[in-house]
């Protein structure tokens, strides 16, 4: 009885935020300009008419593009040099106070060097998103296999676990857990650095779209943009959420 009462609440508490959050958008766009805030109805109107015309799936798929494939080559670098700093002295020691400094940097300054080392369009806007999804994915990763319990490790070793059979069959699964929330996160950076990128360096995404309705005063086109790149963001994570639990399941 108590689990069914807690997931109800899990569904109706957010539920009624958003109800109540519409109410007050509803109630401020009566009073205000329809150019500067529409109403909700009108942003749902053009919101269907988006989703059903044929215009906006070239940018939504471009915008996907960039954000899958910046955040796959992220993780294919992030997650092999969070291991080796978990695992290495020598490269923790080397490599960790540059990771923490390079941080500092907003992804957006890299712009300007990323156009003019791989120009415009869509493969400057990879390079960004990889840079967003990198250095989540080195910490989580690197802390996840730090802070796995010693004495698992060394009963692994007793039984002759050593190289890709530790990795495979004790570290991957234990760490599994901080990788993927690192993961997980990261998708929803991609989509972020796909529209920044979008927005500098061109291309054919969500941004550009963004930008068209934008220089039109389109406010309408812009908020449903919006709610389509959250939508975008929230199917990725619960995405993540599936492959974990899968995963979880194989290990």
């Amino acid at each position: 009885m108590a689990i069914a009462i807690t997931r109800r609440r899990r569904v109706f508490a957010p539920a009624i935020f958003a109800l109540l959050m519409l109410l007050a958008w509803h109630l401020a766009s009566q009073a205000a300009n329809p150019f500067v805030l529409p109403s909700p109805l009108a942003v749902a109107r053009r919101l269907i008419a988006e989703l059903t015309g044929a215009e906006l799936w070239p940018y939504l798929f471009a915008t996907l593009q960039a954000a899958l494939g910046g955040a796959a080559l992220g993780a294919a670098a992030g997650i092999p040099l969070g291991y080796l700093m978990a695992t290495s002295k020598l490269v923790r020691r080397s490599i960790a106070p540059w990771v923490a400094a390079s941080q500092a940097i907003p992804a957006i300054a890299l712009a300007p060097l990323l156009v003019m080392w791989a120009g415009y369009g869509t493969t400057p806007t990879i390079i960004l998103c990889a840079l967003m999804v990198f250095f989540p994915i080195v910490l989580t990763t690197h802390l996840g296999v730090r802070d796995l319990d010693p004495d698992i490790i060394d009963a692994a070793r007793l039984d002759g676990a050593a190289g890709a059979t530790m990795v495979r069959y004790v570290q991957a699964p234990l760490a599994s857990p901080a990788i993927l929330t690192g993961l997980r996160g990261g998708l929803t950076l991609s989509i972020t650095g796909a529209i920044v990128g979008e927005f500098v360096m061109g291309g054919r995404g969500l941004g550009l779209l963004l930008t068209v309705y934008r220089d039109s005063v389109d406010t309408e086109g812009l908020f449903a943009v919006l709610i389509i790149l959250c939508s975008l963001a929230a199917l990725l994570y619960a995405g993540m959420s599936a492959i974990e639990r899968y995963l979880r399941g194989l290990w």
